[in-house]
This record gives structure tokens, sequence and C-alpha cells, in this order.
């Protein structure tokens, strides 16, 4: 069938992105779904650092790539393996898909799955197949999902069902920036009752982290960044007290759980300073590879603190989206709060400039506009 998507043709154009256009609007073909594969109509998507790291450079991907990874559609086609999901259903990307069985898959979330990790790498869906062409040639799909097009096929086993009443812009924030920035707070952090958690870095991820935790009532929440509006939305949304980064350090800020999710070095080097004795540090930011922090090893040793790595928020997509779902449902956890602008398709290179300034949580591409 005949789609439109934002296929990535260049990587490390210059900024801004706008003038540049890294991106196009590009009519695609796509095939059929194979057996283990369904075919989603977009609903909603939202841009991601993720997806931004690959525009500039900082995550080398083939192109050309049809980019986005945080989305939810609808079925309407499936392969002859898929035997639960039936069209019509509403159903969340995730940009890791899980094969269930690798050295990965055993850890309960803690490790990527392997197999998932290889074919996102290579740019392929789990069989190896790519299913997104352009006058003959092979178009690569970004984190098995490709969410920045009309329609996608993608595997089974990169989506994750739910039920009518989620909102799709809801849904689609469910499948990475909640999923991460939730996971970190549930899965790695896992606060305890009276615990204070801190999180640097309010973009996208590091909001969903914060409401996450203000959805237990037994924790003290506080948000840091260097943004004003970021922390006065914090503020808002319920955070006991907010900081920029030299304001936290100055001030002598301790927190028991310690969410980093500003993705560069220095963010990294407050949130472990800022860990309390006895303390976790748990840092889903993604900086550039080359980027390095100096940290004191006697500070972890003598006040028994804990750094741990958490990936995709440490999650199994089809356990923990349920869990937030219902967390919306019951009017405890804003996600609608983290959308900062819905937008057409048309505008991905202009949307790609606000995120990259730090303007931006969560612009959502609304595929009615499109």
């Amino acid at each position: 069938m005949r789609i439109r998507g934002a296929v990535l043709e260049r990587i490390g154009d210059d900024r801004p992105f706008a003038t540049s256009t890294p991106l196009t609007i590009s009519e695609l073909d796509l095939d059929d779904p194979g057996r283990n594969e369904v075919l989603v109509r977009m609903e909603a998507a939202g841009i991601c650092h993720s997806d931004l790291s690959v525009v500039d450079g900082n995550r080398p991907r083939p192109v050309p790539m049809l980019l986005g990874h945080e989305a939810a559609g609808i079925v309407e086609a499936a392969g002859s393996d898929v035997d639960d999901l039936p069209v019509g259903t509403r159903v969340v990307m995730t940009f890791l898909p899980r094969c269930g069985v690798c050295a990965g898959c055993l850890t309960d979330g803690i490790r990527p799955c392997l197999a998932g990790s290889a074919t996102n790498e290579q740019g392929t869906l789990m069989d190896g197949a790519i299913r997104l062409h352009r006058g003959g040639e092979a178009v690569h799909h970004h984190l098995g999902v490709s969410g920045f097009a009309t329609h996608a096929v993608v595997d089974r086993r990169s989506v994750v069902p739910v039920d009518q009443d989620i909102p799709p812009a809801v849904a689609s924030l469910l499948g990475c920036a909640v999923l991460t920035g939730g996971g970190a707070v549930i899965n790695a952090g896992r606060p305890q009752p009276g615990q204070r958690v801190a999180v640097v870095g309010l973009g996208g991820v590091g909001m969903a982290a914060l409401i996450t935790a203000l959805a237990s009532d037994d924790l003290e929440v506080i948000g840091i960044d260097g943004v004003q509006d970021k922390l006065d939305q914090a503020g808002g949304l319920g955070a006991a007290a907010t900081y920029t980064p030299a304001d936290a350090l100055a001030a002598g800020v301790r927190a028991d759980i310690v969410i980093e999710a500003a993705g560069n070095a220095r963010a990294f080097e407050t949130a472990v300073q800022i860990t309390d004795a006895g303390g976790r540090t748990v840092t889903v930011g993604l900086p550039p590879p080359d980027a390095r922090s100096s940290i004191s090893p006697l500070a972890l040793v003598a006040g028994g603190r804990s750094i741990i790595g958490s990936y995709l928020g440490s999650a199994v997509p089809r356990r923990d989206i349920p869990v937030f779902a219902d967390l919306w449902r019951q009017g405890r956890l804003p996600v609608e709060a983290l959308v900062s602008a819905t937008i057409p398709l048309e505008d991905i290179n202009v949307a790609m400039d606000h995120l990259a300034d730090g303007s931006a949580l969560r612009q959502i591409i609304d595929f009615a506009r499109t």
C-alpha cells in the first residue's frame, strides 16, 4: 500500500533543521505484514530525543530511514500467526521488541533483548525484513516502528494493546516517555514510603518520571532543570520543590532516589552528587557516545550509594504499559501534561529544532491533521 512518512535522508545536517531539511515527507510503498506482524494505521506519534539523536548524528543509523518510535494507532490487518489482535484494536508501539527467550529477556527488563537490539541497529524488523520501499529502494525501519508515517508494519512483539478509552496522544506517550521515565522510578529506583525522589532533567522522559513519582502520595518529589518554564511546570504538577542544578548543589539538596534524564555528562554528575547515603542514582538519559563524567568512587563506597543504568525504564512493556494506563485512568498520572504542542507531520523539521532548543517536552504528530 502507499503511505506518507517522514524519511531521514542525511545524518548530521546543520541547524536549523527547518532550513537544512534532513527529513522529507515522502510517498512510500509498504509491504503487507508478514506472519508475525501487524499493519497499524497511525493516530499519534511523539517526537523524542532518540529521534533527534539520529538526525544530529549522535546515534548513527542507516539511511534513508523512516523515523519515529513513540506512537499509537489502530490495527488494520494482521499476519497469519497473529491471533490476539483483532482489527480495530488500539496498540501502543514499543521501540525495543523482546523475543522472550534470550539472555537479555530473562533478566525481567534489566537488560535489553539481544535480538531486538541487533535488528534495531540494522534498521530492520525482528525477522530481518524491510517492509518499506521508495522508488525500488529500501527505506530502513527506526527501532522496529517507523511511526512518523500514516501506516506502519511492525512485529507483534513491538506493540501492546490498550483499551479504547486511552486517547491516542496519551497512548503514544505510554510506549516511550512514560515507560522510560516512569519505569526508571518504579522498576529501577523502587522508592519506599517516606523517601525523597529527585528528577534531574525535566524533558519528556524526566517529567514522566516526576509525575510517576507524584502518583505515590507517600513520596516527596523535587525537580531539577536549567529551564525555568520546566521548573514552573513541575511545581504546578505537585513537586515539593524545584531547583536549577547550581542551586540544588549550593543548597546541599539530597534525595534517596535520583533519576537522571537529561542525557549529558554534567547532569549525571549532579545526580550522583545529590544522591544521599544509601541512595540510588538511576540514569536513563542517553548522552553522546564519547561523553565522560567524573565521580568519586570513595563517595559510592563510603556512603553505600548505587548507580543504576536503566534502558527503557528497565521495563517489560506488556507488563508495565497496562499499569501506567490504569494510573492514567484513575486520574493519578496526568500524561497530557507532557504534551507541549500538537503538530502535522509536515512540521517535523521545525519540531526537531524545538526539541534541540530544549523548548519542548513532547510534540505530538496528530495524523488526523496530516
